[in-house]
């Protein structure tokens, strides 16, 4: 009996595609990349006092732990789905994601906090090794960002990867030109001024997509639909007299999940189904939503006694 029931729940589970395995070798070469250039500014930053080439070692140590769950994520998310995740483990690399972009706001207002103690405390910094270690670290920016670039294209957790290396890359530059001012001027308070450059350009491109980020993880209405705009549009339909208790909501960054109450003229079955057909192939040609659950009434159901739309003798699920 068992065997039976899992053999009929097994085939309707929802199978979808997981990222290119050469994806998955780009971020192993990231990760030992950046390792290799986080331990090249750590020593350069205690040998010329450099607190921004330090901070910038620091950002690189986070973006290797940020590949590195990006790593992990991507792995997860390519499990095929099962009886306990019907939907698969997509939502595995936007988790990923929160995680890396809360760690580098973090750091980043860590960052504020030293580059503000500096600023009342100057130190003395060696900007040759600075300047030489900086150009080190671009170079090795410059490369990741090209292993990860088509990647982030395709996926919100590369992107914020992605979005790591280009802030390092840029956070590099200035390092170097900071470190050319020292060489020439001997101008030490540069480097603090660049620590909270950097910092504050990191906080500020992080907060948008933590927000994105958040709202997939909390189900809430993808910003480009309206839920109402929907249901007017649908309610149009011949045989519909309206659509409610709309409810969209995202798997993950690209696909997204639809359900609703939808109240017919006709308790026909055949009109039921071609209705069905129709709605679904809306939602898909018009807003590129490719699973949908749709509940048919013949009659409204009560609002007034329950908010959740309880369901009557009279509907039909399909």
């Amino acid at each position: 009996m068992h065997k039976n029931i899992m053999k009929r729940v097994i085939p309707h589970i929802h199978r979808h595609t997981s990222s290119s395995d050469s994806s998955q070798s780009r971020l192993v070469l990231s990760i030992i990349l950046n390792l290799l250039i986080t331990a090249a500014e750590i020593i350069g930053g205690i040998i010329s006092n450099s607190l921004a080439l330090l901070s910038d070692a620091l950002h690189n140590l986070n973006d290797s732990a940020s590949l590195a769950i990006s790593l992990f994520a991507r792995s997860v998310s390519k499990k095929e789905a099962d009886v306990q995740k019907t939907f698969g483990y997509k939502r595995a690399e936007i988790i990923g994601a929160f995680i890396n972009l809360v760690t580098l706001m973090l750091i980043s207002l860590f960052l504020i906090k030293e580059g503000i103690e500096r600023f009342f405390n100057p130190q003395v910094i060696i900007g040759p090794v600075m300047f030489v270690v900086a150009i080190v670290g671009l170079i090795g920016n410059f490369v990741t960002a090209l292993l990860l670039h088509r990647g982030s294209k395709e996926s919100i957790n590369l992107k914020s990867a992605y979005l790591h290396i280009l802030s390092d890359g840029l956070s590099s530059l200035g390092v170097i030109i900071a470190g050319f001012l020292i060489i020439r001027y001997q101008w030490f308070f540069v480097d603090t001024i660049l620590t909270l450059i950097i910092a504050g350009y990191i906080l500020v491109q992080s907060f948008g997509m933590l927000k994105q980020t958040t709202n997939i993880l909390m189900e809430a209405t993808p910003a480009h639909l309206d839920p109402k705009e929907i249901a007017d549009r649908i309610s149009s339909f011949d045989g519909v007299e309206n659509m409610h208790h709309v409810h969209i909501w995202n798997l993950d960054e690209s696909n997204y999940l639809f359900e609703a109450h939808v109240l017919i003229k006709k308790c026909d079955l055949e009109s039921i189904e071609q209705i069905k057909k129709d709605i679904k192939r809306e939602l898909e040609m018009q807003y590129h939503i490719h699973h949908s659950t749709l509940e048919f009434e013949f009659e409204n159901c009560a609002e007034e006694q329950n908010n959740n739309c309880a369901e009557t003798n009279f509907s039909r699920k399909v």
